[in-house]
């Protein structure tokens, strides 16, 4: 009979009931509540929910750790290809730097090898010139000279034309041809 009054109080708990009466009574719904609760709460430890709860937890946080994990790998990984970065741009500098100190050298080589050869080809030119002047000069003084010979001679033949006669004519002729005589022998 003590097996079948409880679920009969059960059964029989209204309501109306429920509001009354002392707190550790079947009558009470406080306290109904308060065994329903722990009923519950003990079929969850008996259903191990705690421990699957706390098992989620864990593979959640150790899913967490992983992640932040892979993320600081990643930021170092990220840091290296900075500083790579970072160093290769340096050494693009510093060789861009050298090449534009190289063509500026090689530059002002070329310039000053121009200037040089300007020099040169300057003087050269100059003195083909003067060359070219002193043969003028030379030139223009035999011209003269020549001139001067002819001109020379043909009055030195008109004066002596004008003062020759047949006999001193014969006698200069004869006197050139015994200087030539002696000249050739």
């Amino acid at each position: 009979m003590k097996h079948l009054i409880l679920p009969l109080a059960l059964l029989s708990a209204s309501p109306a009931f429920a509001a009354g009466g002392p707190f550790f009574s079947l009558w009470n719904s406080n306290f109904v509540v308060l065994l329903a609760f722990l009923v519950f709460i003990g079929i969850l430890l008996r259903a191990k929910v705690p421990a699957m709860l706390t098992g989620m937890l864990d593979a959640r946080a150790n899913q967490i750790k992983a992640e932040l994990d892979e993320a600081r790998a990643l930021r170092e990984e990220a840091r290296a290809l900075l500083a790579s970065y970072e160093k290769k741009q340096k050494e693009v500098q510093v060789q861009s730097e050298r090449i534009v100190a190289a063509a500026k050298d090689e530059a002002m080589a070329a310039a000053k090898q121009a200037k040089d050869d300007l020099k040169v080809s300057i003087a050269r030119r100059l003195a083909a010139a003067e060359d070219q002047i002193a043969s003028a000069e030379a030139s223009a003084l035999r011209q003269v000279r020549e001139r001067a010979v002819s001109v020379a001679v043909a009055a030195a033949a008109e004066v002596l034309a004008k003062q020759s006669t047949a006999e001193t004519a014969a006698a200069s002729i004869d006197e050139a041809i015994a200087q030539v005589e002696a000249k050739l022998h």
